[in-house]
């Protein structure tokens, strides 16, 4: 049974039971950054290193079932009263992407979560927003306020030029439908960057 001293290489290779390969798990971490980034790698790219279909699976549920985890703490109350938990599941949903993406967490009127959606995905360092879609769903749900956020692949959590720009835009739109934007979160490795904390909102 896995402890806190277990390695990140023994937890990787006791869910790679079925591959031909005994140094798959080594051979991963010492060509990905970090674990965290395995288990967000292309199917192409874990082939390559000779894992089966069935440990590409392995490795996709599991990372599924933490994203589930983490989402039910954030679902359990308002979520302004519940940040570190918010974090939590941002950090596992998003941090370790290889492209960006853009997520809009839906809120009523109390701050509970009425959805989590990712509206965009870009590239490496960009992600096209579209503040008119964000808030046509917004109606479409009867959310009272958002929370937005992306994450920055490069692990630098720093907004961009691009970034403060949008997240303008898209207070302005939403304050028009007397929407609240809490918040705008980019998700480093293993950090993060508040608008709000840093003024920009």
């Amino acid at each position: 049974m896995p402890t806190e001293e277990t390695s990140e290489q023994d937890l990787l290779a006791g869910l790679l039971t079925s591959s031909p390969n005994l140094g798959s798990a080594p051979a991963l971490l010492q060509s990905f950054p970090s674990i965290g980034h395995v288990f967000t790698a292309e199917a192409s790219q874990l082939r390559a290193f000779g894992l089966t279909p069935h440990d590409i699976a392995m490795l996709r549920r599991v990372r599924e079932i933490a994203c589930r985890m983490a989402k039910a703490d954030v679902r359990s109350r308002p979520v302004l009263g519940n940040w570190q938990a918010l974090l939590a599941y941002l950090q596992t949903a998003m941090a370790y992407e290889q492209i960006e993406q853009f997520r809009v967490l839906f809120l009523d009127r109390k701050n509970h979560l009425i959805a989590d959606e990712v509206q965009q995905r870009g590239t490496v360092d960009h992600t096209p927003v579209y503040p008119r879609e964000v808030l046509k769903r917004a109606l479409i749900l009867n959310a009272s306020a958002l929370i937005v956020a992306h994450n920055h692949p490069s692990g630098d959590p720093k907004p961009s030029r691009a970034d403060v720009e949008m997240t303008r835009e898209l207070k302005a739109a939403a304050r028009a439908l007397e929407i609240e934007l809490h918040d705008h979160v980019v998700i480093g490795h293993g950090t993060h960057a508040s608008f709000r904390s840093l003024g920009l909102l």
